[in-house]
């Protein structure tokens, strides 16, 4: 669980001095369930993930089988070109849910931690026996730091990183044939599809990160009117 705790400043007066049971009840059984919900989450981005891998796993042993079958003829590439592409596609629908669900798990953290202001606020006495952080660190609890290399490190980076592969593969593929098996067009091609799909899948990734994370900033403490953030 991540959690967020406040400074003494941020403390005030917004928890009632007299906590009613219904309260208490709500507020635990809304952790409770966006704890649910963050594992739902979590275990649908590795199943997408494993779905992906292994079509892409199956995809290539296949076409391994086709190329030692018809000593790279003809099949080889016709069934190349279009198995490739197909993962591909498959890869970006990939990319573009397994970030959804990391940010719907990003915000269900930052609901929870939002609910731990609530119980340091009503029992401040607690707090020595609980993890808490202040207000300024509670971003990067939510798997989102600063760091530039963080997008590959998340799901959706890797995911991006194999999909740029494959379509960078596609591409070679289709400029081997179409140069006559011209290695000096087959593998620059190859080479740029794949570079320039990465370079624009990571730039959306880390803006979408970019984002979030000011977003997060931007939520004050114990129940404020948020302040809208960039959508």
């Amino acid at each position: 669980m991540t959690g967020a705790g406040t400074d003494g400043e941020h403390r005030g007066g917004a928890t009632p001095q007299a906590l009613s049971p219904a309260a208490v009840s709500f507020v635990t059984t809304e952790h409770f369930a966006l704890q649910g919900a963050r594992a739902a989450t979590i275990s649908e981005s590795n199943g997408r993930a494993s779905i992906f891998l292994g079509a892409v796993s199956g995809g290539l042993i296949a076409l391994g089988f086709i190329g030692q079958a018809s000593h790279l003829g003809t099949a080889f590439y016709a069934f190349g070109l279009i198995l490739l592409p197909t993962l591909g596609f498959v890869g970006l629908t990939t990319f573009f849910r397994v970030f959804q669900s990391g940010l719907e798990d990003a915000h269900y953290a930052e609901r929870i931690a939002h609910l731990r202001d609530f119980y340091f606020a009503a029992a401040p006495e607690v707090e020595k026996y609980l993890f808490s952080v202040p207000p300024h660190e509670r971003v990067a609890l939510q798997g989102l730091p600063a760091s530039p290399v963080q997008v590959y490190l998340t799901m959706a980076g890797t995911v991006a990183v194999i999909t740029s592969v494959l379509f960078g593969s596609a591409v070679g593929l289709m400029g081997d044939v179409a140069s006559n098996h011209s290695s000096w067009v087959a593998f620059p091609a190859g080479a740029g599809a794949s570079l320039i799909t990465l370079v624009l899948l990571i730039r959306y990734l880390s803006a979408q990160m970019k984002t979030v994370r000011r977003d997060m900033l931007l939520y004050p403490a114990h129940g404020a009117t948020r302040v809208a953030g960039p959508t």
